[in-house]
């Protein structure tokens, strides 16, 4: 990577001689990863088990009470409504993405079943669910099966940078034991 800003050898003489007596700082910034435990290799049979599962919670009769007016969002009652603005400001990224353009709606449940029992087998604590526009049955369908999940904590429209109207943020929520 080029400098933009080099000094020629004059001017570094020169700023030597204006500010005697100092040294050079050595770069001590670290960088810490958050840590995360090793995930071990899971078989395909116990993979398939777990969507099974996991979309087992998603039922087209049952319609949750989410709220009409503005971006689609959802708090499961016993969170902080902190957590719903924390969501929608950004302040949470998302690890894993779950596209499900082109699926019917039971391939869309299995993954989305997928999708909780991943995050909560890997501890990541945000993702991001792109259900698209199309004829609109994701788009209606996704947030009411997000809604049943008792792992979900809250979800709310993605911003636009992350897919706006045809995608949600989703928290789930991590076994304490577990992290």
């Amino acid at each position: 990577m080029k400098k933009k800003h080099a000094l020629s050898p004059e001017e570094k003489t020169l700023f030597r001689e204006a500010v005697p007596g100092t040294k050079r700082l050595q770069n001590d910034t670290i960088t810490h990863r958050p840590l995360r435990k090793k995930v071990t290799a899971i078989s395909p049979k116990k993979l398939l088990q777990e969507q099974v599962d996991a979309s087992y919670y998603f039922s087209d009769e049952f319609q949750p009470m989410l709220q009409e007016e503005g971006p689609v969002r959802h708090l499961r009652p016993d969170v902080s409504h902190f957590e719903l603005k924390k969501l929608r400001r950004g302040d949470y990224s998302p690890e894993l993405f779950l596209d499900l353009h082109g699926l019917t709606q039971r391939e869309a449940k299995q993954e989305l079943g997928a999708l909780i029992a991943a995050c909560r087998r890997e501890h990541v604590h945000c993702a991001c669910v792109m259900h698209g526009h199309g004829k609109h049955i994701l788009k209606q369908q996704t947030p009411l099966w997000l809604a049943q999940h008792p792992d979900v904590l809250a979800f709310h429209q993605a911003p636009k940078v992350l897919g706006g109207t045809a995608a949600l943020l989703v928290l789930i929520e991590l076994d304490d034991k577990l992290q």
